[in-house]
């Protein structure tokens, strides 16, 4: 990776619903670093039940770029914006990024949820989601841990056992290094195909 890349920050890109797929495959031929998270579910039809993989945030692609050279992002088809106020892009903070590549790369189920922003914060202390944090939930015994991108207003939840988690001050949580590789899975919500030719999400960059 272009050590200059590494550098800028995490944006979203509001795209059109339903083509997240190929806005990356645009953005990997333009080798920006970019991040589709999405997850699975099971939809119910007359006579079959089918497992669809679907983004995580529909209408939304995470891509690091440089806000001041916009330009090549504009021009692909099917963006949008820059997600942001109306005077310019705002970044996403890279904490609430690392926590959903965290619970994506886990392998754990997990699903969309309203947006949370008040409630209980811990942190997970065990498994393979050792080191994220967010609001706990719970419903018949049931938790949820809820993480959320404050900037796009969106949640999601994974469940965990209440005895893997302890309460965490905001201010002090830390995310382990999320390795980005062609080695995460794709039953973990990193793959998208561009015509014949695979691409494993958040592992290209723009040189």
């Amino acid at each position: 990776m272009d050590p200059e890349q590494q550098i800028h920050p995490w944006f979203a890109l509001h795209v059109r619903t339903r083509r997240e797929q190929i806005v990356c495959c645009h953005l990997q031929a333009k080798r920006y670093e970019y991040f589709l998270p999405q997850y699975t579910c099971k939809r119910t039809w007359s006579d079959r039940v089918k497992e669809l993989v679907l983004p995580l945030f529909p209408g939304y692609v995470f891509c690091r770029l440089d806000p001041q050279d916009r330009l090549p992002i504009m021009v692909i088809p099917g963006v949008f914006e820059i997600v942001g106020n109306s005077k310019k892009p705002m970044a996403v903070d890279d904490s609430e990024i690392a926590a959903i590549q965290l619970l994506v790369k886990s392998g754990l189920p997990y699903e969309p949820w309203p947006f949370l922003q008040v409630g209980t914060r811990v942190r997970v202390d065990h498994g393979a989601l050792q080191g994220i944090a967010g609001i706990l939930t719970g419903v018949k015994s049931r938790y949820r841990v809820v993480v959320s991108v404050t900037l796009l207003q969106r949640s999601v939840a994974l469940e965990v056992d209440r005895a893997w988690v302890s309460p965490a001050d905001k201010e002090c949580v830390t995310y382990p290094n999320i390795p980005l590789s062609n080695s995460l899975p794709t039953a973990s919500g990193f793959h998208v195909s561009c015509g014949a030719q695979p691409v494993h999400l958040a592992t290209q960059s723009r040189q």
